[in-house]
C-alpha cells in the first residue's frame, strides 16, 4: 500500500489543512486556544484515526461473515497522566443483543489488529527536516 505524501497549508487563523491525495483534512483549534473551532484539532484527529481504524477492522470482520453491523458501535476514551500525557486509550466495542457469541473474541481481535494500533505499539522514527 502506498500512502501519498501529505501537503500541509495554512488557510488562516489557527486552521491547518492537510492534502492527502485527493482529499483535504481540515483542522482548527478550540476557541479557548485561539481557534474558531471549525474542525477537530490535530490531536483529536490522531485519536479518531485509531478509533476509525479499529472500526474498519470490525466492519470487515462482520462483512466477511455476513453479520450485520447494525447496532455495533465503538466508543473510544483516553486517559492522561499527571503531566497531561496520553497514558491509555480504550476502545470499547458494543455489540447488539443477539450478536453471535462465537464471534465476540473475533471482534475483539479484529479491532485490536488495526494498523494504527500496531504503529503505536512499535512507533517509527519521526524526522523533521528544514
Amino acid at each position: 500500500m502506498t500512502i501519498p505524501s501529505i501537503t500541509v497549508t495554512f488557510p488562516g487563523g489557527q486552521r491547518v489543512d492537510a492534502a492527502v491525495g485527493e482529499h483535504v483534512v481540515h483542522t482548527d483549534q478550540p476557541a479557548a486556544q485561539g481557534g474558531a473551532n471549525t474542525a477537530p484539532d490535530p490531536f483529536s484527529l490522531f485519536l479518531a484515526s485509531l478509533a476509525t481504524c479499529a472500526g474498519f477492522y470490525v466492519q470487515a470482520f462482520c462483512k466477511t461473515r455476513g453479520i450485520s453491523t447494525q447496532g455495533v458501535e465503538l466508543t473510544q476514551s483516553a486517559t492522561y497522566d499527571d503531566q497531561k500525557r496520553l497514558s491509555e486509550v480504550a476502545v470499547d466495542v458494543q455489540l447488539p443483543p443477539g450478536f453471535p457469541d462465537r464471534y465476540v473474541e473475533g471482534i475483539r481481535a479484529a479491532a485490536a489488529s488495526c494498523k494504527v494500533k500496531k504503529v503505536l505499539a512499535s512507533p517509527p522514527n519521526v524526522l523533521v527536516r528544514v
